[in-house]
């Protein structure tokens, strides 16, 4: 398949600039030559059309994005014609809310509360029309100057109902851990509450400049959130008022029954704080006991001691057989 260069020129579409490269698709700054207008055009990488689950993962995130129609989330144009594969979204100017993350960087606490407002906002809009994001976290968020912001990449959303996520798709697919709900964790299919779930993570990261569970591995990362409770807020930055630290436990909840059931319920509690009742959480109090799942690790790490004396045992078997 042809290659694509800036100043070619794609069915009605001027490629002017690439912009981005992901293992998936190629994104490309570019002008609709009808009217003017500038878009971004997404084409997947050869292999990937040759690749049954990443393509459907490309044409569910088209069809979702056509289907939405909201401020906070990026647009998939509908065109019909088009001579190759490809993907026209409205053009974003901003950064991704990544680039300002991470490095034990803490957000002022009103731009903090501000940008996941919105966030929330946009999502409520997404749940309120069947439609689960599954992968949100700061690569997924774009914010401007004036911190607007526009949820991107639904290629492994789904609608409320669909077929579960397995734990080999999550850790193939999600690429970090520390994002991903417990019930996703466990296998199970993730809902609203999960994409809550995350973004209750992403506050507790603005607010204290640190993720809430970590480990040597996205393995272990996952597995403390199974098991153990992160620090408290306040612990970590005493001017953390008690209503807002309420706020993160509620959205991080491991029971997802305990959590926000909407994500409007997030939104209205983030802007009106005065409103939120403390709870006497338990979690404040063993925050310091730590759990592991130990026993199980020895027996799995003998059990793999013995494969080889099993397969000498059989090769000696054979040979005396024979």
């Amino acid at each position: 398949m042809t290659a694509i260069h800036p100043g070619d020129t794609l069915d009605h579409y001027k490629i002017e600039s690439l912009v981005a490269r992901s293992g998936m698709a190629s994104i490309y700054k570019a002008t609709d030559q009808r009217d003017n207008r500038t878009v971004a055009i997404k084409i997947p990488h050869p292999e990937m059309e040759c690749d049954p689950v990443l393509f459907d993962r490309f044409k569910r995130e088209q069809e979702i994005g056509q289907k939405l129609d909201h401020p906070g989330v990026m647009k998939v144009y509908k065109d019909d014609h088009h001579s190759r594969i490809y993907m026209v979204m409205e053009w974003v100017t901003g950064h991704l809310l990544r680039d300002e993350m991470g490095g034990g960087k803490k957000f002022p606490r009103d731009r903090a509360v501000r940008i996941v407002a919105k966030v929330a906002d946009a999502l409520d809009y997404v749940h309120a029309n069947g439609v689960v994001h599954r992968d949100l976290k700061p690569e997924n968020i774009m914010v401007d100057d004036a911190d607007n912001i526009k949820l991107i990449d639904f290629g492994i959303a789904g609608h409320e109902g669909s077929r579960r996520l397995t734990f080999a798709q999550l850790s193939n697919v999600m690429g970090t851990p520390d994002y991903i709900s417990p019930e996703q964790v466990k296998g199970k299919r993730g809902d609203g509450r999960s994409d809550i779930y995350a973004l209750g993570v992403m506050l507790y990261e603005m607010l204290t400049g640190q993720v809430p569970f970590s480990g040597a591995n996205p393995f272990l990362t996952m597995n403390e959130r199974l098991l153990n409770n992160p620090v408290p807020p306040r612990e970590l930055d005493p001017t953390i008022s008690p209503e807002l630290q309420e706020i993160v436990y509620r959205a991080i909840e491991r029971d997802p029954r305990n959590r926000y059931a909407h994500a409007r319920e997030f939104a209205h509690d983030l802007e009106h704080p005065d409103q939120v009742g403390v709870a006497d959480r338990v979690e404040l109090q063993n925050w310091k006991q730590r759990k592991s799942h130990w026993p199980r690790k020895i027996l799995n790490y003998a059990m793999l001691a013995l494969i080889p004396v099993v397969i000498f045992g059989l090769l000696l078997w054979v040979a005396r057989r024979g």
